[in-house]
């Protein structure tokens, strides 16, 4: 029988350790990128509807919040972006990993789940590369409902069909996921 040393002992220890220090930096990493996100869009979202109500609010959401998904990805080196099973944009059309993430979302939501607290990360592998995955679910506050409810104004209906002709984001009710923040992030 071989005798482990110190050493030996230290490098497997080392060995273990460290992809559950690096899931736990990119998960910072990821939930940090989330926030400046969810924050930057709320003050945009925010300031939008004091200037020029729901109508104005929609042009945020097709126009600067891919401008700061944008901006964050090439900042952190990675993808980031808002993805949803009921898309009003196609570009927020989720991939399987997000579809099944969505899905999960779902699921938790309807068991009860607090959706301000609902992220989930993995990490995975694409193509031969390392990614840290991570989703964070956006859940349907009272204010969403303007652009997203059952019953929309006539305005609000008009410039939405004229913006997204194909546009199923409609029919939620307050607590729901509405979507979610993406972040996909290379390991080195």
């Amino acid at each position: 029988m071989k005798k482990v040393t110190v050493f030996h002992a230290l490098l497997l220890s080392a060995m273990f350790l460290l992809p559950q220090a690096a899931f736990a930096d990119k998960k910072e990493e990821a939930m940090g990128i989330v926030k400046t996100f969810a924050t930057t869009l709320k003050g945009e979202l925010e300031a939008a509807m004091k200037a020029g109500g729901p109508v104005k609010a929609i042009e945020v959401c097709s126009e600067k919040a891919p401008a700061i998904a944008s901006e964050l990805s090439r900042a952190s080196g990675g993808f980031v972006r808002r993805v949803s099973l009921k898309l009003r944009n196609p570009s927020d059309m989720p991939d399987s990993w997000e579809r099944a993430v969505l899905e999960y979302f779902d699921q938790q939501a309807a068991g009860g789940a607090d959706l301000v607290k609902l992220g989930k990360g993995e990490m995975v592998t694409e193509g031969g590369q390392k990614y840290f995955r991570f989703m964070k679910a956006i859940p349907t506050a009272e204010v969403c409902l303007t652009c997203h409810g059952a019953t929309l104004a006539p305005e609000v209906a008009s410039a939405l069909d004229k913006k997204y002709p194909h546009d199923v984001a409609r029919g939620y009710r307050a607590g729901m996921v509405r979507g979610a923040f993406s972040v996909k992030l290379p390991m080195k």
